[in-house]
């Protein structure tokens, strides 16, 4: 019962042919009542023709329920008039009523009730002007009914809120769902980045260097120079199949949430600085930082001075000069990497480098900055606030 209630009458599956069997069902309790009651008041050939014209409107009354209720009055006021059997027609009178209560608005509602009223009474003082308690009864009905229509139509709204709002949170949750595996599969693809970028590079310098020992003066080959840069990019392999299988550790299911193990920080900035000079570059570094570092911004930094040193050693030609510096100064921790290369060529494809260092940058809410200096070289400055938790923070 509370289900047929909570649903919307105009979107209810066989609408039109359950309230045509309604107006059958009706029509045969008013035809009931007028045989089987009152046999004084029997209605004549115009009091039957009124009576089931009536109750004909109501199978179309969801659809037009004032019109609905307009041609059910025609009918039944001349048939009251005619003083005719007057309980015949009350259960259709009582269906429509309801009807337009529980579709109109309470203002609506409460205007049909006062001419539905006013009209039953001014009927009955015509036609019966002693039955005083009949004018109760029937006043009583069509108030008891006009807000029975009313709570019927507070209740399906109150449903449909809750439905509304149940639909809402599941879309939320699933827009959530899905911005959250988006940040992941983002934070992945910077992750893959960095280190391939990183290591790639880094490698491919090293193997430059073996080649170039071992075709410089092959009558004269310097065994220990080959091995130091065998040794190199065995080293470097090593560490990045490390950092590759803890990378990829959260993509198993079922993972533990700390998988990936501690998050690289500044204290592995002296690893970078070590393997850039490995490959050739001539580094300076200083590291000045007396507040404690979050591990996400310091996971960042890392990430930023990876990439810039990356790209140092791909495109600023032999050995460049690179200063890289990280201090920390009123609540903020600014990172700098110069150098004195011919930077990137503008005729070469770009690549995810700067984008992936700005999208670090932003995951802990701060900014970076990357260009040509003037006089040559190119420059990278972030700007890393060290206080208030982020998003990535948070989800590492």
């Amino acid at each position: 019962m509370i289900t047929v209630l909570s649903r919307d009458p105009l979107t209810r599956p066989h609408a039109f042919r359950n309230d045509a069997v309604l107006a059958a069902c009706v029509a045969v309790l008013g035809v009931a009542l007028a045989l089987l009651t009152d046999d004084g008041r029997r209605p004549d050939a115009l009091g039957w023709m009124l009576l089931l014209a009536a109750h004909v409107p109501l199978a179309w009354r969801r659809r037009r329920p004032l019109p609905v209720l307009l041609a059910v009055l025609a009918a039944v006021v001349p048939y009251h008039a005619l003083d005719n059997h007057h309980g015949a027609p009350v259960a259709a009178t009582l269906v429509v009523l309801y009807t337009v209560a529980a579709t109109g608005t309470p203002r609506r509602t409460l205007l049909i009730g006062t001419v539905v009223i006013g009209t039953t009474l001014t009927v009955n003082a015509l036609t019966n002007p002693d039955g005083f308690t009949e004018l109760v009864r029937i006043t009583g009905w069509v108030v008891a009914v006009l807000f029975l229509g009313l709570d019927v139509r507070y209740y399906r709204q109150y449903v449909a809120a809750i439905v509304e709002r149940a639909e809402r949170a599941e879309r939320t949750r699933e827009e959530e769902a899905r911005r959250r595996v988006a940040e992941e599969r983002l934070r992945m693809a910077r992750d893959l980045h960095d280190l391939l970028a990183h290591s790639i590079t880094l490698i491919g310098v090293q193997t430059s260097v073996a080649a170039h020992v071992l075709a410089a003066d092959p009558d004269r080959l310097d065994r220990a120079a080959v091995a130091k840069a065998l040794d190199d990019i065995a080293g470097t392999c090593r560490t990045a199949r490390g950092e590759l299988r803890a990378t990829l550790e959260v993509l198993r299911d079922g993972g533990p949430e700390d998988a990936r193990g501690p998050l690289a920080g500044l204290d592995g900035l002296p690893d970078l600085v070590g393997a850039a000079r490995l490959a050739g570059a001539r580094v300076e570094h200083r590291v000045r930082v007396a507040e404690p570092v979050p591990p996400a911004v310091g996971a960042a930094a890392y990430r930023v001075v990876q990439e810039a040193l990356t790209n140092v050693v791909r495109h600023a030609g032999p050995e460049p000069l690179v200063r890289v510096d990280v201090s920390d100064r009123d609540g903020v921790l600014h990172i700098g990497v110069t150098d004195d290369g011919t930077g990137p060529d503008p005729a070469g494809t770009p690549g995810f480098g700067l984008v992936g260092m700005r999208e670090r940058a932003r995951s802990v809410g701060g900014t970076l900055e990357a260009g040509p200096r003037e006089g040559g070289g190119f420059r990278v400055t972030a700007v890393l606030p060290l206080t208030g938790a982020t998003r990535e923070g948070r989800a590492r």
